[in-house]
C-alpha cells in the first residue's frame, strides 16, 4: 500500500523528524541504541525499523529530533510536551521510540502493536546481586582447570608408584625386600604434598626425588593461585547484600534505590495498589532517590549501595554495555514499545499490519540481537577464575619434571643391569628383561617369602 507523502516525521526515543512539508510529519528521540547520531547520519534501532516500515508501506520520511528532548507527559493543567503533545498538535505525525503504550497515552493519540515487550525490573552492581552458591569454594578456578588438576595429582601418583618400583636405588633387591611405595601410598603421598602436610616414607632415589620435588612446587604454586583467586572473588563478601528481587529490595536498608522521575516506573508503583509495590514507591518518594536520566542511575549502579529500577529492555542495554553491572531476574509490570500517531490518523492499520508481518518474519528479533549486542567477554567482568591456559606454564613443568624423574629411573636401572650383565658375563637386553620382570610383578617379595617358609 502506498501513500503520496513525500516526507514524515517520526519520534526515535526523544528526536523527531519534521516534513518538508505538511502532509505527513513525525518525530525521533535520540537514545542509544535506539536513534544514535553517527557522521551527521541517524542510526539505531527506530532507523532500522522506521525504514523496514516505510518499505512495507510505501512511504519517504525525513527526521527530526523532538524539540524538548521528552517522551510525553501530562501537566497539571491537561497539556501534554514531548512527543505525544507534538503528534496531539500535527507538528509530527509518527512518533517512533521506546514509547510505552499506557491507557493515558492511548487516549489521545492512536498506538500501534507493540514492537517491543518490556517490564520493570532492577539493574545492580554484580557484587551485591549474586547469591552465595554451597559450591563457590570451586569458583577461583574453572571446571576445565580442575579436571587438569585431578589429572595430574593421578599421573604424578602413577610416576612415583613406577618410579619407585623401576628405579634399583629406591628398591634394590626385588626378591626378598617389599616395595614401600605402593599405588595406594602412591596416592596418599601426592595428596599429602599437595596440602602441604606430607606423608612419609620419601623417595630415596634420585629420580623420585626429581618428581617429587617438581610436585611440590606445583602444588605450592597452585595454591597460590587457589587462595588469590578465592579471595579477590569474595573481597568483601560478608558486608555485601544478596538482591535478588523487588522483595529483597524493600525488605533491606542498605541499599539505596530510585527510578526515573516522571517516568512510567514511577507511575507503575505511585498507582499500584500492591503492598510491596507501595512500600517502594514512598521510600523512593520519602528519599528523594530519583535520577534525572538513565545514564544518572546507569552511573549510580556502578559506583554501589544503589540499585536502578527501570524498564528491562533498557536496562539490558546497560548490562550489555557495563559488563560490571547485572540485570535482576524479576520482571514486573509487562509492557510494551509502541508507535504514536495521531487519533484519526489513516496510518494506523497499516502500521499495525506492517509490525505484525516484521515480527512474524523475525525482523523484530533480528534488529533487538543487532543494536542489544554484548560488549562483554563471555565469561563476563565477574570471572576471575583462572583459565587453563593462564596455568598452562605450571602444568608444563610439571611434565618435564615427570618425565625427568621417569628417564633417570630407566638410566638408574640400565647403570644396574649392565653392571650385572657384566658380572655374569649374559647379555645386557636379557638382565634387563629379567629386571623389569621382577619388578613389574606383583607382590615379587611376598611370594618368594612365601616359597622359604613352604621350604623351611
Amino acid at each position: 500500500m502506498h501513500f503520496r507523502c513525500t516526507d514524515i516525521f517520526l519520534y526515535s526515543s526523544p528526536s523527531a523528524i519534521r516534513a518538508k512539508n505538511h502532509n505527513n510529519k513525525g518525530n525521533i528521540w535520540s537514545q542509544e541504541p535506539y536513534t544514535v547520531s553517527k557522521d551527521s547520519q541517524l542510526e539505531g534501532f527506530c532507523m532500522d525499523l522506521l525504514s523496514e516500515v516505510s518499505k512495507k508501506l510505501g512511504f519517504k520520511y525525513q527526521v527530526q529530533l523532538v524539540k524538548d528532548g521528552s517522551y510525553g507527559r501530562q501537566d497539571e493543567s491537561g497539556k501534554w510536551n514531548g512527543m505525544i503533545g507534538e503528534v496531539m498538535r500535527g507538528e509530527a505525525d509518527l512518533a517512533i521510540a521506546p514509547l510505552t503504550l499506557t491507557a493515558s497515552r492511548e487516549r489521545v493519540v492512536a498506538m500501534t502493536t507493540p514492537f517491543m515487550q518490556t517490564g520493570i525490573s532492577i539493574l545492580l552492581r554484580r557484587d551485591i546481586s549474586e547469591e552465595t552458591g554451597f559450591f563457590d569454594f570451586l569458583s577461583p578456578f574453572t571446571a576445565q582447570t580442575w579436571v587438569g588438576i585431578l589429572a595430574a595429582y593421578l599421573g604424578t601418583a602413577a610416576c612415583i608408584f613406577v618410579v619407585t618400583r623401576l628405579s634399583p636405588c629406591e628398591w634394590s633387591q626385588p626378591q626378598t625386600e617389599q616395595n614401600t611405595f605402593s599405588f595406594l601410598h602412591s596416592l596418599w603421598y601426592t595428596a599429602g604434598a599437595l596440602t602441604l602436610q606430607g606423608a612419609g616414607p620419601h623417595p630415596k632415589a634420585l629420580s623420585g626425588r626429581v618428581i617429587c620435588c617438581t610436585w611440590w612446587f606445583f602444588s605450592i604454586v597452585l595454591l597460590a593461585c587457589y587462595f588469590s583467586n578465592l579471595r579477590s572473588s569474595k573481597t568483601s563478601e560478608s558486608t555485601q547484600l544478596k538482591v535478588k528481587g523487588f522483595d529483597d529490595l524493600a525488605n533491606q536498608n542498605v541499599i539505596e534505590y530510585g527510578c526515573l522521575a516522571g517516568s512510567s516506573t514511577l507511575a507503575f508503583f505511585k498507582n499500584s495498589n500492591d503492598p510491596l509495590y507501595r512500600r517502594i514507591y514512598e521510600h523512593m518518594e520519602r528519599t528523594k532517590s530519583f535520577v534525572s536520566s538513565m545514564d544518572e542511575g546507569v552511573r549510580r549502579a556502578k559506583e554501589g549501595n544503589y540499585a536502578f529500577i527501570g524498564e528491562s529492555v533498557s536496562l539490558d542495554l546497560a548490562v550489555a554495555r557495563h559488563c560490571e553491572l547485572v540485570r535482576a531476574h524479576e520482571v514486573i509490570g509487562m509492557r510494551g514499545y509502541s508507535i504514536a500517531t495521531a487519533i484519526d490518523s489513516p496510518l494506523i492499520k497499516s502500521l499495525n499490519i506492517a509490525i505484525l508481518q516484521l515480527n512474524e518474519a523475525g525482523e523484530l528479533s533480528y534488529l533487538r540481537s543487532k543494536w542489544w549486542a554484548s560488549s562483554c567477554l563471555v565469561e563476563g567482568a565477574q570471572s576471575s577464575a583462572a583459565q587453563p591456559h593462564s596455568l598452562k606454564g605450571m602444568f608444563l613443568v610439571l611434565s618435564i619434571g615427570l618425565g625427568l624423574g621417569a628417564a633417570v629411573a630407566v638410566l638408574e636401572l640400565l647403570s644396574k643391569s649392565r653392571r650385572s650383565a657384566a658380572e655374569h658375563k649374559k647379555p645386557c637386553c636379557t638382565v634387563l628383561s629379567e629386571e623389569l620382570s621382577r619388578r613389574l610383578k606383583p607382590n615379587t617379595a611376598n611370594t618368594h617369602n612365601d616359597n622359604e617358609n613352604e621350604k623351611a
